[in-house]
């Protein structure tokens, strides 16, 4: 992208100020262009940010820079669906609770729905094969802390993961027969799939 604009760098404002403006003009820039068009200098006019600001911030470029803002989002995420999961009394009411919470957030985005119908390569890339890793990660991080009375760390970060992955397969290809956003439906499966896989104790159906 090219630009003839005059842009007035703001030198005063604190870190935290610059780095919000710095992710947002990123959402702007990859919402009009996609991920793989946005350069430095468009982030940089749309901040109203100097380069050498962001390399400041982010001394690795733009790669870097991208890492952060996906980091961020899926933090963001988890942290309110993890405002609507405390509190759970039992392993399979947490796990309801998050597979319903989150199926339903992803179901009302309007702006992933809007990246996958644009750029679908670089979204999907973001929910699959490069950033599900990344989406698994976070994820732990956040849920694994709910579930220490219920069951070990280590099948905590299990059960984590399959839940993770089967929110982004429904999600990317719904079933008519399976609606993860309906409360019903998702305890069903989880007693029948998920608990049964657990050391927890065993739910009178």
């Amino acid at each position: 992208m090219s630009y003839c604009l005059i842009v007035t760098y703001d030198t005063t404002s604190q870190p935290r100020d610059i780095e919000a403006a710095i992710f947002s003009a990123v959402d702007t820039c990859v919402t009009q262009w996609g991920w793989e068009k946005v350069t430095m200098d468009d982030i940089c006019v749309t901040a109203g940010v100097s380069r050498a600001t962001v390399y400041r911030l982010f001394p690795g470029g733009r790669d870097v820079l991208f890492e952060a803002v996906r980091l961020s989002k899926l933090e963001d995420f988890f942290t309110a669906m993890r405002a609507h999961v405390e509190g759970s009394e039992s392993l399979e009411e947490l796990l309801v609770r998050c597979i319903v919470v989150a199926s339903s957030e992803l179901q009302h985005d309007e702006h992933l729905a809007m990246m996958l119908a644009t750029a679908p390569g670089e979204t999907l890339g973001d929910l699959t094969v490069s950033g599900l890793d990344r989406v698994v990660r976070v994820a732990t991080a956040f849920i694994t802390p709910l579930t220490d009375d219920f069951i070990p760390a280590s099948e905590a970060a299990h059960i984590v993961e399959v839940m993770c992955r089967l929110v982004i397969s429904y999600y990317l290809s719904p079933s008519p027969n399976l609606d993860f956003a309906n409360e019903d439906a998702t305890r069903s499966f989880v007693r029948s799939f998920l608990l049964p896989s657990t050391s927890s104790v065993v739910v009178t159906q």
